[in-house]
C-alpha cells in the first residue's frame, strides 16, 4: 500500500506561521500534521505502507524533505519526494508523481486531520473518506445509490443532495488507473478554475463503470486557519487524552511553582516558572514559560513567553512574548516585549 500527499502548498490562511514552515508540518500536539494524518490513515488501513510519496513546493528546500523522509521511514515506508513547481490545481500535483501511482494507494491532502474506525472497502475500486456535516451546502459532496455506491460529486450544493462531505482523502485500489484518467484530463486541458482537478479524473473513472464507495469518518478536523489550527490541536489533545494514545507531558520538562491542567502537550526541556498551562495546550520542546497563564493555545520549539494571559493563541518557533494580549498570532522570530 502507498500513501500520496500532495502538499506543495504554503498556506497562505496561516501566515504567519506558515512564512518560515509549510502548513503540514505546522505540529498539533507535537507531531506535524502530515505525520499524524500518515500515522492515522496507516491505522485505519491496517496494512503495512511500502511508501510515501509526498509532493512538495520548490522552495521548501532539503531540511524539510529530510523531516518527510523521517516520518515515512517511522512507518517502515519508503519516502519519495517529487515538487510541483507551479500551482495548477489537485490534478497536477497527483500527476507530479506520477512514476510512484501505480498498485493501492490512499490519496491524502496534508492539511485536514480525521479519526475514524472502518473497515476500508478494498473490493471497490476506489472510496471516498466523507463526513456528515451540518451544513453541506458548503461543501463538496457526494451522492449516493440505492446500492450505496457515489454516482456524483456535488460542489457546495444550492439544493439539498446529501449531507456528506468529501474530506480530501481517497483509496484507489489501483491508483494507476486515476493515473490515467488524469493524464487524459492534461492532455484534453480540462482546466476549472485555472487548475486541473482530481474530481474530473474521477469523474472519467465512474464513466467507465469504476465503483466508488463511501468510507465515513468520525471526526474531520481542519487547519485552514490560527483559529480553526487552535482549535484543532484542542479536540487532538482531548482524542489523546482520553484515549491515551501517546506520552503527552515529557518526563523531561521543569515544574517551579507551576500546574498542569490536562489534557496538555508537554514538550522535551519545556520550564515553567509560576505558571499555569492547560487545559489544552500544547508547548514545544525548549519552551520556557514565566509568571503566566495559559489555556486553549497552541505554542511551538524555542518559544520564551513572559508575564502572559494567554487564550487561544498561536506562537511559532524562537518567538518570545511579554505582554497583555491574550488571543496572539505571531510567527517564528518574532518579539513583542
Amino acid at each position: 500500500m502507498k500513501i500520496i500527499v500532495p502538499m506543495a502548498g504554503r498556506g497562505s490562511r496561516l501566515r504567519p506561521h506558515t512564512l518560515t514552515v509549510p502548513k503540514p508540518l505546522i505540529p498539533i500536539a507535537g507531531k506535524p500534521i502530515v505525520q499524524r494524518l500518515v500515522e492515522d490513515i496507516a491505522q485505519v488501513l491496517n496494512e503495512p505502507i511500502d511508501e510515501i510519496a509526498f509532493i512538495i513546493g520548490k522552495d521548501f528546500g532539503k531540511e524539510i524533505e529530510n523531516q518527510l523522509t523521517k516520518v515515512a521511514e517511522n512507518l517502515g515506508a519508503k519516502a519519495s519526494i517529487y515538487v510541483q513547481d507551479q500551482p495548477l490545481g489537485t490534478g497536477h500535483a497527483i500527476m507530479c508523481a506520477k512514476d510512484s501511482l501505480e498498485g493501492p494507494a490512499v490519496v491524502a491532502y496534508a492539511d485536514t486531520l480525521f479519526k475514524a474506525d472502518f473497515n476500508l472497502d478494498k473490493e471497490a475500486d476506489a472510496v471516498m473518506w466523507v463526513k456528515q456535516v451540518e451544513n453541506p451546502n458548503a461543501y463538496g459532496v457526494i451522492k449516493l445509490n440505492e446500492a450505496g455506491n457515489i454516482t456524483d460529486l456535488v460542489e457546495k450544493p444550492s439544493e439539498f443532495v446529501s449531507d456528506l462531505a468529501v474530506i480530501g482523502i481517497y483509496y484507489f485500489k489501483d491508483v494507476g488507473v486515476l493515473k490515467g484518467e488524469l493524464q487524459k484530463v492534461l492532455d484534453e486541458n480540462i482546466i476549472r478554475g485555472g487548475e486541473y482537478q482530481i474530481n474530473d479524473g474521477i469523474e472519467k473513472m465512474k464513466q467507465k463503470g469504476a465503483i466508488f464507495k463511501p468510507g465515513k469518518v468520525d471526526e474531520w478536523m481542519d487547519c485552514g486557519n490560527k483559529n480553526v489550527t487552535v482549535e484543532t490541536n484542542t479536540r487532538m489533545l482531548g482524542f489523546l487524552h482520553k484515549d491515551e494514545a501517546e506520552i503527552l507531558i515529557s518526563n523531561s520538562h521543569k515544574k517551579e511553582n507551576s500546574e498542569i491542567i490536562p489534557p496538555c502537550f508537554i514538550g522535551e526541556n519545556v520550564v515553567l516558572k509560576n505558571a499555569t498551562i492547560g487545559p489544552n495546550v500544547s508547548l514545544g520542546n525548549n519552551t520556557i514559560v514565566e509568571n503566566s497563564s495559559i489555556k486553549n493555545s497552541l505554542i511551538q520549539e524555542n518559544s520564551h513567553i513572559k508575564n502572559a494571559n494567554l487564550d487561544e493563541a498561536m506562537m511559532g518557533n524562537h518567538a518570545k512574548f511579554d505582554g497583555k494580549f491574550t488571543k496572539i498570532s505571531i510567527g517564528d522570530y518574532s518579539v513583542l516585549e
